[in-house]
């Protein structure tokens, strides 16, 4: 019997809330955005610890960009970056009020707020550009 949910991503992200499928849909056209904007060449969208990840093709240009719904923390979607980099402090300072963060390496977003448009699309172009920079 065929698979009615191939994509690995599709399969995972069916199994969350409807509002956090909805919040997904618009973070990762954000995302792929970003990734076309940065100049970096074709992403690779894969799950990464089960969890959707976004990573430039071409090696040492960028890092890997992951977002993920929980069920311990329902109300809202995080996204998170490499802990070895400085991209959760560059956001943070860009960005102070648009995420809560956690650590140096999680974005937080609540479900029931307006996603932080402009704070999503720097965060993806800084992943995707990081090795670029550093």
């Amino acid at each position: 019997m065929l698979d009615p949910l191939p994509d690995p991503i599709t399969r995972t992200t069916a199994h969350w809330p409807a509002e956090a499928r909805l919040k997904f849909t618009d973070i990762r056209a954000l995302i792929l955005e970003a990734g076309a904007r940065a100049d970096i060449g074709p992403l690779t969208e894969s799950l990464k610890w089960g969890q959707p990840a976004w990573r430039p093709d071409r090696p040492r240009k960028g890092s890997t960009l992951r977002l993920n719904w929980s069920d311990k923390l329902p109300r809202t979607l995080a996204l998170f970056v490499d802990c070895k980099t400085t991209l959760a402090a560059e956001i943070f300072a860009a960005y102070p009020d648009d995420f809560q963060y956690e650590s140096n390496r999680a974005m937080r977003m609540q479900l029931n707020a307006p996603l932080p448009k402009d704070a999503i699309a720097y965060l993806a172009h800084a992943t995707f550009t990081y090795h670029q920079n550093t």
